[in-house]
């Protein structure tokens, strides 16, 4: 079965959150606190990991999990 993707390293977190409310607990769980803040929601999901130190990719294929678990 192939892996959905919804979003990719590019998404902007607040396309992220907006498009896909479901996501702000995996966010959260990484240390994404600002979901609502003006400069995050201009922000990519690359940019965003990288200032919090997690691996991008890793978060891209967690997002998407969570995405397809809840949207099929």
């Amino acid at each position: 079965m192939a892996e959905s993707k919804y979003v990719d390293e590019t998404t902007l977190i607040g396309e992220l959150v907006s498009q896909y409310p479901e996501t702000t607990d995996v966010l959260l769980g990484i240390g994404m606190h600002c979901l609502g803040c003006p400069a995050s929601l201009g922000e990519s999901l690359r940019d965003a990991c990288m200032v919090h130190g997690v691996d991008a990719e890793a978060v891209v294929k967690e997002v998407n999990s969570k995405i397809a678990e809840n949207r099929g």
